[in-house]
Order: C-alpha cells, then sequence, then structure tokens
C-alpha cells in the first residue's frame, strides 16, 4: 500500500476523504498519526495558496506526498467576501452562529435573487520532489434570508441550493458529502493520485 498524509486534524475530513479515495490502493494518515502538532500560518490571498501552503510544509515535514485543501464562501453581492476569510470573518473567536448573523447583517436589504454565492474548495496534492497539483470543487448556492435546518456547521443554516431545494443545514450529511465542493475537489484529486499511482510517483 502506498501512503497519503491528508494534512488535517478533523476526523469527519478524513471520512470523507476516505470514502472518495476507497478502492485506491493507499493508506491515509493524519497529522496526529504521525505526531506532527506544527501549526502553518495561511498568508495566502487565494485559497490555492493556503492549501499550497500548507501541503508543502507537511510534505516536507512527512517526507510522504501530502494532501491540503482551503474552502471558503463566496457572496457576489460582497465583492466575493468572505473568501480565505470565512473562518475568521467575524473575527477570531466568533462562533458559527455569530459569523451566520455577521454574514445576515451584511447583507441587509439585498433581495434573495441579489445573494448569489458559491462554496469554493481548492485542494492542493504536494510530494516531497516539490511537485504540486490542485483539484477545485464548486457548489453555487443563494444566501438564505434566515437560517434554516440543524445539520452541518458553519454557512450551512444559511447556503440554499436551489436543485435541493433546501439549505446545506437542512440535508442529511451523507447527501451533503456528495455534492459538497470538498467532495467535488477530492474527486478532481482522486484522478490526479491515480495518475501518480501509474507513474509511480506515489
Amino acid at each position: 500500500m502506498h501512503r497519503l498524509l491528508i494534512a488535517t486534524t478533523n476526523p469527519g475530513k478524513l471520512r470523507e476523504y476516505a470514502a472518495i479515495f476507497a478502492g485506491l490502493p493507499l493508506t491515509l494518515h493524519t497529522l496526529a498519526d504521525l505526531s506532527i502538532a506544527d501549526d502553518v500560518e495561511e498568508t495566502g490571498e487565494t485559497f490555492a495558496e493556503n492549501a499550497r501552503i500548507k501541503a508543502e510544509y507537511y510534505a516536507r515535514c512527512s517526507g510522504m506526498v501530502a494532501l491540503a485543501d482551503d474552502s471558503g464562501l463566496e457572496v457576489a453581492a460582497l465583492g466575493g467576501e468572505p473568501g480565505v476569510f470565512s473562518a475568521r470573518y467575524a473575527g477570531p473567536d466568533a462562533t458559527d452562529a455569530e459569523r451566520v448573523a455577521f454574514l445576515l447583517r451584511k447583507l441587509e436589504g439585498v433581495p434573495f435573487h441579489a445573494r448569489l454565492a458559491r462554496f469554493v474548495c481548492v485542494i492542493a496534492l504536494a510530494h516531497p520532489d516539490g511537485a504540486v497539483e490542485y483539484a477545485e470543487g464548486m457548489l453555487p448556492g443563494v444566501i438564505e434570508l434566515a437560517p434554516r435546518g440543524h445539520h452541518g456547521f458553519g454557512y450551512d443554516p444559511i447556503f440554499y441550493v436551489l436543485d435541493e431545494d433546501a439549505t446545506l443545514a437542512e440535508l442529511p450529511p451523507e447527501r451533503k458529502n456528495q455534492i459538497s465542493h470538498r467532495a467535488s475537489a477530492a474527486r478532481a484529486a482522486r484522478v490526479v493520485l491515480e495518475r501518480w499511482l501509474m507513474e509511480g510517483r506515489l
């Protein structure tokens, strides 16, 4: 089996990747598995830059191919905000509920049809030899006028998906994981991993 480092401490994220990479001859490791406690400062201005910073750093630390992702919400009416600042949009220690409330206040007076948004996820796969490849996923939606649903986390209660006629927080987790921006990026990353396995680079 070949080894792949998933640069996360989030067990839910690891489960999502394990499901999408099922069938590949890969053993997935987390930072905790390798006792890597270092945190990397995400100083990039784009999702791709932040994902690359993390993937390259952990590939160097571990000597393994490392996968890192960065994701967030982009709202057209706010010029693409919160973008890379999605997690700290309402301040570094804000709760999910406070971030949602902050975003809704910024959109006060904006009608539903003008609240177009998208979730974006960019995955960077970094090889210890310095090679980096990217995979991207996106989920379009509309920002709701008020939170709905009890599943998910972050901005899920106000992210309405037209095709599902529901917010992400109203969908069962299994369905959300099928259509999410991360799932779509992970499926694209699987194609890169399959190629790297064929080329003997993993």
